[in-house]
């Protein structure tokens, strides 16, 4: 595979012949998964805060679809129109600005005295979540050296392990302190904003390096523009599958758990926990074990790999299900740095409007997802629905029509 310009380190010494592992430029990618864990444990926050808000606003289980539905919503609508934009013209400083959005929605969240404003406050942080991810997965896939299967996990392990976070903060700093904790985070919106800031100088540099270099020989896939769509088209369904079932159980969990084994709050947010944390901990492993022994394979394993266990979920008791949902967030988690790798070795080039419609465009239609299972779960219950998402992961058969790809250098 024909290592990308852009990969290559700043003022480096090492010969062309270099390893590409020793052209990765780690500070970068550990800078920007620092900065991605800041921004999906403020984006956790909201559905971590679930049970507080519906007390607080006396809300049914339809209304916390729809505050999960409009901030994956703004989130997924706008992050396509980014990520395009930002292909044809890139917008270093934009990671940075994006923080003021979250900033904005953070803050109105601490205060807000109505449902209506509550949706704007996550529609705020959502937006902010937008105008973050496709710039910084390019970012990542910059300083990867070459190993973009590695990049992508160092990125997207850090927005995991945000995202793992975030329910141990509501539990441990919102719930003892009340709604009003919730501006304290404002904090991470700015320490995050100013790192961007700086790696946004660096993104910026690297640009006007790239513009003063003949262009490069495009990569062919030898795959016909059907052939491409299709493959993209299976791409999207297995990431919805992949987000609607971990956005089901990151906005139900904890209503299941009390519904069902009768726990307290407290107590749920640490199921919670367990689930977000494995994701964190599984993603980094699909990445280099893709790059290893190919994308496809890792597809296999990690979305079809996961259906017995879901399938059993429903019907555990309290410690097998604390198994399961380590055992289920594992395995998912391997999947995601995997698709946007593929997708971008699909659509060579569209390094932003990837990360656009995997970042956004899957997480909006799992939130269209979310409302919809909220209003089942008012209908009939949060087992029914647990159950229903059960065989999500069945999707995963669709695997099998994907292509192997085989990059060639076209001149």
């Amino acid at each position: 595979m024909l290592r990308e310009d852009s990969a290559q380190a700043p003022l480096s010494t090492a010969p062309p012949s270099a390893p590409a592992a020793a052209q990765t430029i780690y500070p970068v990618l550990f800078a920007i998964s620092f900065c991605h864990a800041l921004n999906d444990m403020m984006q956790a926050l909201v559905p971590a805060l679930y049970p507080l808000l519906k007390e607080s606003f006396d809300l049914d289980f339809a209304q916390i679809g729809y505050i999960t539905l409009t901030w994956q919503m703004t989130a997924s609508l706008l992050q396509p129109v980014v990520g395009a934009a930002a292909d044809k013209r890139p917008m270093p400083y934009s990671l940075a600005f994006g923080m003021i959005f979250t900033l904005a929605g953070l803050l109105m969240a601490a205060s807000a005295q109505s449902y209506a404003m509550l949706l704007v406050a996550v529609g705020l942080i959502g937006t902010g979540s937008a105008i973050f991810h496709p710039e910084s997965s390019r970012i990542a896939r910059m300083a990867s050296g070459g190993r973009y299967g590695l990049a992508q996990s160092i990125f997207q392990v850090g927005g995991n392990f945000g995202s793992a976070i975030g329910p141990l903060m509501a539990a441990f700093i919102i719930l003892p302190f009340g709604r009003h904790a919730i501006g304290w985070f404002g904090i991470c919106a700015l320490l995050a904003g100013g790192i961007l800031f700086r790696i946004g100088g660096w993104y910026a540099q690297r640009q006007m390096e790239r513009a003063k270099r003949p262009a490069r020989p495009v990569r062919d896939h030898g795959l016909s523009k059907r052939a491409v769509a299709i493959s993209i088209g299976i791409l999207i369904v297995l990431s919805f599958s992949k987000s609607f079932y971990t956005t089901s159980i990151a906005s139900f969990l904890q209503f299941y758990m009390i519904d069902r084994f009768a726990v307290d709050a407290r107590t749920a947010q640490m199921f919670l926990f367990l689930f977000t944390g494995s994701v964190a901990a599984g993603t980094f492993f699909g990445g280099p074990v893709g790059d290893r022994i190919g994308r496809k394979a890792v597809l296999w394993g990690s979305v079809l790999g996961a259906l017995p266990f879901t399938l059993a979920l429903p019907y555990a008791n309290l410690f097998w299900t604390g198994v399961l949902v380590v055992v289920i967030g594992l395995i998912l988690a391997s999947t995601f740095s995997v698709i946007i790798v593929y997708a971008q070795e699909l659509l060579p080039g569209k390094t932003g409007l990837v990360a656009g419609i995997f970042l956004g465009l899957a997480f909006g239609l799992s939130g269209i997802g979310a409302a919809a299972l909220g209003k089942l779960a008012d209908m009939t219950s949060i087992s029914f629905v647990f159950s229903v998402c059960s065989v999500l992961p069945a999707a995963g058969i669709l695997v099998m029509f994907l292509p192997d790809i085989r990059n060639e250098v076209r001149s």
